[in-house]
């Protein structure tokens, strides 16, 4: 796989037109489980095939069971310098049925462990609306995240999503699906405990403390271009949409006999409308109104809601930029929607 990637690197130079390479991000799987010989070979591919500034950041998503004093001294001679632990839960219950492999000592354990190995920007994930975890619990797992100063966190609602294993649990009655209500209670929670702790969130599911902000992903949400490789990557050009397949053997075979592995999408301009009032409304800067005229003008239907979404309080323009309240965060999806060509 490592080679199929490398590969795919190679004969994809040309993508990003000879824009510098500020992010390199190893996510979307298990990066963690890599052995350095492997990172050094997909770095070197990336430094040797395009001109990455000296001041990249460069993630890497670790699991807590993959973390350990050994694997945290190759990252960081690597040079990874932000890291992105998956801890979901610090609640046992939770783990085991999320089928997580590591415990909630051991989610403890590795955050203590990375920043006693000098990696101050890290990142962890938090996951809110689960089944019997009440206000208490999850203010409990915030607060906990605070006080081993994490710097940034990422948090999302669990979603159910169809032909899947918990699909299957909540049709079953094995669990209790949780309301809309006890989910919107839960991210307020959020918001007001992380901003009364020098927190600023800088995205819906993102809170960081000031300068410790993803800059990669604060890419995806600017429009920027990106190159993703490897199964199932998405990558963005400004005008069209890439994605390679998903399936590992497919893959390789493709790239191994030098055949298609993507299939591209060229953005309309409704498309591109629409991006942007999605991505931009799920950000703290929001959406310039004159740049959304630059790519499509707006029909009166837009006007006329954007005006109702005001007066609900969802919203707020400030010139001719639109972003959204703390209320109007909780429907960010929904306003969106409703705002689209």
């Amino acid at each position: 796989m490592v080679d199929a990637i490398c590969a795919e690197l190679q004969t994809r130079v040309s993508y990003l037109e000879g824009k510098r390479v500020e992010t390199i991000y190893f996510g979307g799987g298990t990066p963690s489980i890599l052995v350095q010989q492997e990172l050094e070979q997909l770095l070197e591919t990336i430094s040797s095939n395009f001109e990455v500034v000296d001041e990249v950041e460069i993630t890497l998503e670790a699991n807590p069971d993959d973390i350990s004093k050994s694997s945290l001294r190759m990252w960081k001679a690597l040079g990874v310098n932000r890291l992105s632990i998956g801890l979901q839960s610090f609640k046992e219950e939770d783990l085991g049925w999320m089928n997580r492999a590591h415990t909630v000592n051991e989610a403890e354990t590795c955050i203590q462990l990375a920043q006693s190995e000098g990696f101050h920007n890290l990142t962890v994930d938090l996951i809110y609306g689960l089944p019997n975890l009440s206000l208490e619990e999850w203010r409990s797992h915030v607060q906990k995240v605070i006080d081993f100063g994490v710097p940034h966190v990422s948090a999302y609602c669990l979603t159910v999503e169809d032909k899947t294993v918990l699909d299957k649990w909540v049709k079953t009655g094995k669990i209790q699906p949780v309301s809309d209500e006890v989910q919107g209670d839960q991210f307020m929670e959020l918001l007001d405990r992380l901003e009364a702790n020098g927190y600023a969130q800088y995205e819906i599911s993102n809170f960081a403390k000031p300068g410790f902000e993803s800059v990669h992903n604060g890419n995806y949400w600017k429009g920027e271009w990106y190159l993703g490789v490897g199964p199932s990557a998405h990558s963005f050009n400004g005008t069209s949409r890439s994605w390679n397949v998903a399936n590992n053997r497919k893959y390789l075979e493709a790239i191994e006999a030098n055949e298609a592995f993507s299939e591209t999408e060229e953005l309309t301009p409704e498309n591109q409308f629409n991006e942007r009032i999605l991505i931009g409304l799920r950000t703290v800067k929001g959406v310039d109104l004159d740049e959304l005229a630059a790519i499509s003008v707006p029909p009166k239907s837009f006007l006329t809601k954007k005006q109702s979404f005001i007066d609900e309080g969802w919203m707020l323009q400030h010139e001719s930029v639109i972003s959204l309240t703390k209320e109007g965060r909780l429907r960010a999806d929904y306003i969106a929607s409703e705002l689209f060509l």
